[in-house]
């Protein structure tokens, strides 16, 4: 008999399980994770450990499930919010994802300040428009000082902040700039604004600027108050403005609407009392408060490079109480404010909520719009501000290398994209920032402007070199080299363009731009004519004696020969003869002889059309 090859099973040894869990792992809450009211909440990316342990299941059982989801994860997985939400509803549980606003996004962080602790602050006004319809005037007239005649090619070059007092209450102005330059910035001081005068030239209508104001305004979603300014002059129709205004959606309190409109000559004076009063009840009903005890926070107005006393900083504070003294981080510099100015220049030891101070003591020129706030120690200033520009540069080279990805397709089925590099150097970094956002903006077809340095300051041997390395034009704007500068950028054949206007500098680099392009060439047809005798002569070839039935033909031109309304040949005449002598040009009526380069097949009654190339300017 055949030796079996069974053998018994062995009797199961129930006591191998015991240590094996019979009932669901408790549930384990991280910082990061958590349940509440069937709910998980997590702050971040969570890994699978750190799920499993707050939703009481074991990771191995988690893994199974995504792995017949077609997901391969192991125990320290970081899982993101799509599979989050995929283990969630497996269990029968809702999540939500909090948001965790880091320390140094300190811009972000709401904080809540005691009522007790609030007391009443300054409107901050800013004054919006088109160029030239009376911003700055209006300021002028409201501060009642000269600042209007300064200004070259006759717009404000930069944002400035200015606090005036009527009634023994204080009102903080911003001017915003009216070009379209600045649009950025325009959009900058609507957001930290209260209120939005938009100022219309009552003789003039609303402009593109004017509309744009109008956008910004409203996406900051503060009251609008719209001055008519120029009322005096001759051709002022200020119901035509409301008008117009209503069309764009601010309908006047006059017509059943909420919109205030004040009739005003900021020239002349007139009216600038009664729009002071309108701000101050409109601030009065919006009960603005701020708390003057609390470190403080707000934003960058504007950055410039001073020579002797370095980089400045004008600042616009929002919450808190500014003091020579504080250690401060304002976009991604850190410094410690070493000296304080206010609007008329002079020197102060502290600066409550909604006042504008100019201050020294940053490391480097900052931003406008850049936020800032006070901390309480150096070392911690000093490794937030070391974050932000962490983070900065990061999200530069982001945005960098997509570029570069997205266009790289398009650069080599072209194989012709050419850049424009340049260097912007600026009197302030608001100026810099927006001449760049307007630049990038200036593209035609396969032309492009790539702008390699914008910064505030002086033109340095620095930039010279940067653009003699990078074929680079360096702009300056309210700029000027010295000599050495001059020197090193002549020997290293360094163009240096300098502007004190906007405009000059755009006209200029588009004009540039024009001429990188390939030129585009339009057919024009010159004439026809027709074929009426032929003269076949040996060693030359067919000689087409025809008469010029429309227009005129050129010596020089192309000529297509149509037979039967088809084209049969395109090519060049080889010679244009008017009896017998060699011709320039034969025009409507006249009779010709002409031989046709590298073509005979000529017959009577073809026609002969002449053509030529012309090119179209480009734009």
């Amino acid at each position: 008999m055949a030796k079996s090859n069974f053998k018994a099973k062995k009797s199961f040894d129930k006591s191998r399980i015991s240590n094996i869990p019979t009932s669901k792992p408790e549930r384990v809450n991280s910082k990061n994770a958590r349940i509440e009211d069937g709910t998980f909440i997590f702050s971040q990316e969570v890994t699978l450990s750190e799920l499993a342990g707050a939703i009481g299941r074991t990771p191995s059982e988690i893994i199974k499930f995504l792995f017949m989801q077609g997901k391969m994860v192991t125990i320290n997985s970081t899982l993101d919010e799509d599979t989050v939400g995929t283990i969630c509803l497996q269990y029968d549980l809702d999540y939500r994802k909090e948001k965790v606003i880091l320390e140094q996004h300190f811009e972000e962080i709401d904080i809540v300040d005691d009522p007790k602790d609030l007391v009443e602050r300054a409107p901050v006004v800013t004054i919006m428009g088109h160029v030239d319809h009376g911003k700055t005037t209006l300021l002028d007239a409201i501060r009642d000082s000269r600042v209007v005649e300064g200004e070259f090619g006759g717009i404000t070059q930069q944002i400035g902040a200015y606090q005036v007092e009527i009634n023994g209450k204080k009102i903080t102005f911003l001017d915003t700039p009216g070009h379209a330059a600045f649009t950025a910035m325009r959009a900058r001081g609507a957001k930290i604004t209260d209120l939005v005068v938009i100022v219309v030239a009552a003789d003039d209508g609303v402009m593109p600027q004017t509309k744009e104001a109008i956008d910004h305004a409203k996406a900051a979603n503060v009251p609008i108050i719209v001055a008519i300014n120029k009322i005096d002059k001759v051709g002022a129709d200020p119901d035509k403005i409301m008008s117009a205004m209503t069309d764009l959606g601010l309908l006047p309190e006059e017509w059943g609407g909420n919109v205030i409109y004040k009739q005003i000559s900021a020239l002349k004076k007139i009216g600038i009392s009664e729009l002071l009063e309108t701000i101050l009840v409109v601030a009065e009903m919006q009960e603005l408060k701020a708390n003057p005890k609390r470190l403080a926070s707000g934003n960058v107005i504007e950055g410039r490079l001073d020579k002797n006393k370095g980089p400045m900083a004008t600042l616009l504070v929002a919450n808190g109480t500014l003091k020579t003294g504080d250690t401060i981080v304002a976009g991604t510099m850190f410094g410690r404010v070493r000296q304080m100015r206010n609007d008329l220049g002079q020197l102060v030891k502290e600066a409550l909520p909604a006042t504008p101070v100019e201050i020294m003591g940053l490391e480097a020129v900052p931003t406008a719009g850049d936020p800032f706030m006070i901390f309480a120690s150096d070392k911690q200033a000093r490794e937030i501000a070391d974050k932000r520009l962490i983070e900065k540069v990061q999200a530069d080279r982001r945005e960098n290398a997509s570029v570069t990805i997205d266009d790289l397709y398009d650069q080599i089925q072209e194989g012709s994209l050419k850049n424009i590099n340049i260097i912007i150097k600026t009197d302030t970094q608001g100026s810099a920032e927006a001449i760049k956002g307007s630049l990038q903006k200036l593209q035609m077809e396969d032309v492009r402007v790539n702008v390699i340095r914008a910064t505030a300051g002086g033109i340095t041997e620095s930039d010279v070199l940067l653009a003699s390395a990078s074929n680079a034009i360096i702009y300056g704007f309210n700029v000027r080299p010295d000599s050495n500068v001059r020197r090193a950028a002549d020997e290293n054949k360094v163009d240096i363009r300098l502007h004190n206007v906007i405009y000059a500098i755009f006209e200029e680099i588009e004009q540039a731009m024009k001429g990188m392009l390939k030129p585009i060439y339009k057919e024009v047809v010159t004439g026809q004519a027709e074929v009426r005798k032929l003269f076949k002569v040996s060693k030359l070839g067919t000689i087409a004696g025809s008469y010029i039935t429309e227009g005129s033909i050129k010596r020089d031109c192309g000529v297509r020969l149509i037979r039967d309304g088809i084209v049969v040949f395109e090519g060049k005449l080889l010679s244009l003869k008017r009896e017998q002598n060699d011709a320039k040009e034969v025009n409507k009526g006249f009779e010709c002889g002409m031989m046709i380069e590298n073509f005979n097949d000529i017959k009577e009654g073809d026609i002969i059309e002449g053509y030529v190339m012309e090119e179209i300017k480009r734009k």
